[in-house]
């Protein structure tokens, strides 16, 4: 994509959000329907996931582990927002891979040590660029995914998270 195409296919959005800022707020969903044994289907509106247990706390491996699929989401998102703002600054990248990869330590998941954190410890993001790009213009394209890439701000930024539950009728 020309810089150009995208600059014109942002550009009503863009004065839209600027006009109506109520307009560009929009609630994202992720539905999943807890599976036999130990599983969670979600559907992510491409196709059906069916979420598990991680081997190493007991899971066959078999199914997807969901912090893969937070890895993977995130991956998603530096992949595409990269791609977006090199178009938008004219960074050409001939071709790229981002590896996004966490440490967790199990025992927190698996509750045999209250030290261990429960979740990630670190996650680190890498991408390996086939480009001609200046030094400059490559801090200035991860300068940009950064402060643009949904997933990555929001695991910086911790938002705020709730949990609640509704009991439903049981259908037969």
């Amino acid at each position: 994509m020309a810089p150009d195409d995208l600059r014109s296919l942002q550009a009503p959005l863009k004065a839209k959000y600027r006009a109506e800022p109520e307009s560009a707020v929009v609630t994202l969903m992720a539905r999943g329907s807890l599976g036999e044994g130990v599983t969670c289907k979600v559907d992510t509106g491409r196709a059906l996931v069916t979420a598990g247990l991680h081997p190493a706390t007991g899971g066959s491996g078999v199914a997807a582990c969901s912090g893969d699929m937070l890895l993977e989401a995130l991956a998603a998102c530096a992949g595409v927002t990269m791609g977006a703002v090199a178009t938008a600054i004219g960074v050409e990248i001939e071709s790229g891979e981002v590896l996004a990869e966490g440490d967790l330590d199990f025992r927190g998941t698996l509750g045999v040590s209250k030290e261990a954190p429960v979740g990630f410890r670190e996650i680190r993001l890498r991408f390996l660029l086939e480009t001609k790009a200046s030094a400059e213009e490559l801090e200035s394209l991860l300068r940009l995914t950064e402060r643009y890439c949904v997933v990555y701000q929001t695991l910086r930024g911790s938002p705020d998270l709730r949990v609640e539950y509704e009991v439903i009728e049981a259908q037969s």
